[in-house]
């Protein structure tokens, strides 16, 4: 798994259910569990009487018709043992964004005035919810189906805002989240892009970098050292920064794809596919962020 990236992934709890178990081994000269010991009958089988399969489950009761059907049907699946498997995941992260776009849906619809406080409520609640989803034991289903409303509200706030001193700029963040999306997700499935241990030294370097600058800049902000609309995050500079934004959010969902492949692969209870859908939906609202501010910063230098 990929270690350093989405803290939701690296979190002990997910992290444990994706190293699948060693099956033990019996030692040598030892039978495995329910197999006779080398020279032992086996409990009302006479000496030297072999056990055939048949008889055997027809003194359970059970027809020879009844074997065929057992023997004809499928192994049982992932699904069928209470595995995670992709589609679990798949069908969880579209139940999160469907809630995440009924929040931005409110948020874009009501009064301007009652937006900006639903945008504000959103923002907080979702920190809160985010903070509270990543280090719990449990995943709970209806704690991130909240995180995603309240997400939703934050999002449809920040879009209507922007959108109304840039216009278009909403849809065209959309369309960009969705693109980055696609194309990373089909460079992982490819085996073009992956979390190699030196792209995720680069990541955590990269990562630290912006978080000191994005603290910084917040400041300078709050504190009216700087009257940019973006702060420090405007002209060629904030240009830059937003390319690279994006380009760590990018890398963050192919982190994200290779802890969910690990999962799948060891077998995490299927509860954890509710983790893996929270952790791309926080991934994409980042993703999303980012792209919506470097349009505004890109048509704000206009």
């Amino acid at each position: 798994m990929a270690l350093g990236g989405n803290p939701i992934f690296n979190g002990k709890n997910f992290r444990g259910a994706t190293q699948a178990p060693r099956v033990p081994q019996a030692p040598y000269g030892q039978a495995q569990y329910g197999q006779q010991p080398y020279g032992q009958q086996s409990y009302g089988r006479a000496p030297g009487q072999v056990m055939d399969g048949q008889a055997g489950y027809a003194q359970q009761g059970m027809t020879s018709e009844q074997l065929q059907q057992m023997y004809n049907q499928p192994a049982a699946g992932p699904a069928d043992t209470g595995r995670m498997t992709f589609d679990d995941v798949i069908m969880k992260t579209a139940a999160c964004l469907g809630v995440l776009l009924v929040g931005a849906a409110i948020t874009l619809t009501v009064a301007l005035q009652l937006a900006s406080m639903l945008m504000i409520v959103g923002a907080l609640g979702g920190f809160v919810l985010a903070m509270v989803n990543t280090f719990k034991k449990q995943p709970s289903p209806a704690l991130i189906l909240a995180y995603a409303g309240l997400e939703g509200l934050f999002l449809g706030g920040l879009t209507r805002v922007l959108d109304l001193a840039y216009p278009g700029v909403g849809l065209q963040a959309v369309v960009g989240t969705l693109s980055v999306f696609a194309v990373t997700l089909l460079l992982f499935k490819s085996g073009k892009v992956r979390a190699t241990p030196k792209a995720m030294k680069f990541f955590m370097i990269a990562m630290v970098g912006y978080a000191l600058f994005s603290v910084v800049n917040l400041i300078m902000m709050l504190t009216g050292l700087t009257t940019e609309p973006f702060g420090l995050r405007s002209g060629i500079i904030g240009v830059a920064i937003g390319v690279l934004a994006i380009g760590l959010a990018a890398f963050s969902l192919v982190m994200d794809f290779t802890s969910i492949e690990a999962g799948v692969r060891s077998g995490a209870p299927q509860r954890f596919s509710w983790t893996a859908a929270f952790g791309l939906t926080v991934t994409l609202v980042w993703l999303y962020v980012e792209i919506i501010r470097l349009l505004a910063i890109l048509r704000g230098d206009d």
